[in-house]
């Protein structure tokens, strides 16, 4: 889960490279070349067992492949409406919303030191960006479809581990690695209107496809796979890291440096999320010996 917060986090610093795509049609294309990935993926591991996946994966892979398909395009289109700060501060709610939602429908018990640790790494994003947050009226449309993305992602992260055999109540064992295709098709499917005319040039193009293949593709392949060892509570929490992360990748890839309210923040984030996972590893070395 390090890795795909890692990986998902380098889609600022890329698209800060671009030249002429904007907005709804750089969403497409990096959906666009998801698809295709990941289109690869399922016919390299899978073959002739793909369609059988999508007929077993029944309501819950529809409902998967409908909360990537937000979190792909609500990400994009909300920072086209409003700053990234604002966007990231939404997005910090997915731990809590997760926490909640698994309790509700699972019936799961969160454990303190995961409350604690959503509590104090929320606080940490806060604090990195509170200097930053626009209360203007245009902004709030943005807010507001970005609050789609920790909704959508909590909503997803509950649904990937009810079919995984490991906490759900029906107890269900369901591959839903085909929701990503899906979640990728209609993403595509929503932007194209909105992307033409097309103008991105093929340097454009290039990066997006390194986005689509190694920012998107690869890490929801990894995501949904750790899914089965992972609480969703753990999995809404250490998706912080894309943060941190990506505001390194804006130090080291766009010189900018950050200030040091967002220094420290990161540091509280990265300091809860190492004492929350520590714990949990050596309780679970534990009760294994």
């Amino acid at each position: 889960m390090l890795l795909v917060s890692l990986l998902w986090s380098t889609a600022g610093v890329v698209t800060r490279l671009l030249e002429s795509a904007r907005s709804f049609e750089v969403t497409f294309w990096r959906s666009f070349f998801t698809l295709l990935a990941l289109a690869v993926y399922l016919a390299l591991t899978s073959g002739r067992a793909v369609p059988a996946l999508f007929r077993a994966g029944g309501r819950a892979l529809l409902v998967s492949g409908v909360m990537w398909s937000l979190m792909f395009t609500c990400f994009m289109l909300a920072l086209t409406l409003t700053s990234v700060a604002n966007v990231l501060i939404t997005m910090s709610l997915a731990p809590l919303f997760t926490a909640l939602l698994a309790r509700m429908l699972l019936g799961a018990q969160v454990a303190l030191r995961t409350w604690v640790s959503i509590v104090l790494a929320g606080a940490g994003i806060a604090w990195m960006y509170v200097h930053k947050i626009s209360a203007e009226p245009e902004a709030l449309l943005g807010t507001l479809v970005a609050l789609c993305v920790p909704l959508a992602g909590a909503i997803n992260w509950v649904t990937l581990q009810r079919n995984n055999g490991d906490g759900s109540r029906a107890g269900r064992n369901v591959d839903l690695m085909p929701a990503l295709l899906i979640g990728a098709l209609l993403s595509c499917l929503i932007s194209l209107p909105f992307a033409l005319p097309m103008q991105a040039s093929l340097h454009d193009i290039g990066l997006l496809a390194g986005l689509g293949v190694f920012q998107l593709a690869l890490p929801c392949v990894l995501a949904v796979r750790v899914a089965r060892g992972l609480s969703a509570p753990e999995l809404a929490l250490l998706s912080l890291l894309e943060v941190v992360f990506g505001i390194a990748w804006a130090w080291l890839g766009a010189g900018e440096q950050p200030l040091p309210q967002v220094l420290a923040g990161g540091s509280l984030v990265l300091a809860t999320l190492a004492v929350n996972e520590g714990i949990g590893l050596l309780k679970k070395r534990a009760q294994g010996a």
